[in-house]
């Protein structure tokens, strides 16, 4: 991705964030990122592909805080599939600007999909795709369960996640709370599941925001 179209699309996800869709204006966006709005035409065409591009970034970007965690924990020891779930759900809850902002464009994208199909396509399948994750490091952590009782506990977490990462982004809900109701939906998952005991990996100590 060229430096320009990673402007335009940081601008949006923060105009998002900030304004949400129905308050995303070409000019707005071009006065956030510093460019053009003909700029702006020329890499997206139109405000529905300004939307689309928007959520795939947001995607993206969640992937890389994520792999930037746990990479700087690589060096200290081998991560069990409890531990990686772990982080998979939980490094959504860090108390900094990007993935507040993060978080608050995607909960925008997700509710104007009500209303624009096209929208809800791609948001359907980014959901499916953070899902299908979560899901296989359950199967790893419980192999012996039936792969459409995975599937149904790793939407189940990530549903439960969403509405909780609302609640928190909204000062309804601590930070350390809402951690901790995540945490606990895992052992309630991965006990319905049948996970067999891992006594040789601790979990990984609680994240420092």
């Amino acid at each position: 991705m060229t430096d320009r179209r990673t402007e335009i699309l940081t601008g949006a996800a923060r105009v998002i964030a900030r304004q949400g869709v129905r308050g995303l204006r070409v000019a707005d966006l071009a006065a956030e990122a510093g460019v053009s709005t003909a700029l702006i035409y020329y890499h997206f065409k139109d405000r529905a592909g300004i939307l689309r591009h928007a959520l795939a970034f947001i995607g993206h970007r969640a992937d890389r805080y994520t792999a930037e965690e746990e990479g700087a924990d690589a060096g200290a020891r081998p991560a069990g599939p409890r531990q990686l779930l772990e982080r998979t759900l939980l490094l959504e809850f860090q108390d900094l600007p990007e993935v507040r902002e993060n978080s608050t464009a995607w909960g925008e994208l997700r509710a104007h999909s009500v209303f624009d199909p096209e929208l809800r396509e791609d948001l359907a399948a980014a959901g499916a795709a953070w899902a299908a994750e979560v899901a296989g490091h359950l199967a790893e952590l419980c192999p012996t369960a039936p792969p459409g009782a995975v599937t149904a506990a790793a939407e189940r977490l990530t549903a439960l996640l969403e509405g909780l990462s609302v609640r928190w982004l909204s000062g309804l809900l601590p930070l350390r709370h809402a951690r901790g109701l995540v945490r606990e939906a895992i052992g309630v998952e991965v006990d319905r599941l049948g996970s067999p005991p891992s006594p040789l990996l601790p979990p990984f100590p609680p994240l420092s925001n």
